[in-house]
């Protein structure tokens, strides 16, 4: 019974946004910016596929343990693309380690993409507001 009471409390904090014009202003931003963020997320999703699929086929005969598909690579790209390289998974062959380098460099691009999108939607929101607020007082 108490578990579900504090499941309950969780629930409040989706209301938070009523009290909060900070996360009111980042709900817009996301809202204005959206296009533009799914554009980067798929572009994201086309550079996994394809930095999974050629590190496949330039390490699946050095290592058909670690890379014995492509769907099973994407682990592989997730973690160079987000530069996270937990080393469980990489490459050994020169060619392969080429392309780990190139898709870690994208992946620091890829990723700052969508921060830069919501600074910028950051600004123009809080001229806009700016600009309302200097109209107000007139």
């Amino acid at each position: 019974m108490n578990r579900s009471f504090r499941l309950f409390r969780i629930f409040r904090l989706f209301k938070i946004s009523r009290y909060s014009s900070t996360v009111k202003l980042f709900g817009k931003v996301i809202k204005s910016k959206q296009e533009e963020i799914v554009i980067a997320l798929f572009i994201a999703l086309v550079l996994l596929v394809t930095s999974a699929s050629l590190i496949y086929f330039a390490e699946h005969e050095a290592q058909p343990d670690d890379f014995p598909h492509i769907p099973a690579a994407m682990w592989w790209g997730i973690v160079t693309l987000t530069t996270v390289g937990y080393g469980d998974v990489y490459p050994i062959t020169p060619l392969s380690r080429f392309l780990g380098a190139i898709v870690a460099l994208v992946g620091v691009g890829i990723f700052a993409l969508p921060a830069g999108i919501v600074a910028s939607g950051f600004t123009e929101e809080i001229e806009k507001n700016g600009l309302q607020i200097k109209i107000k007082n007139l």
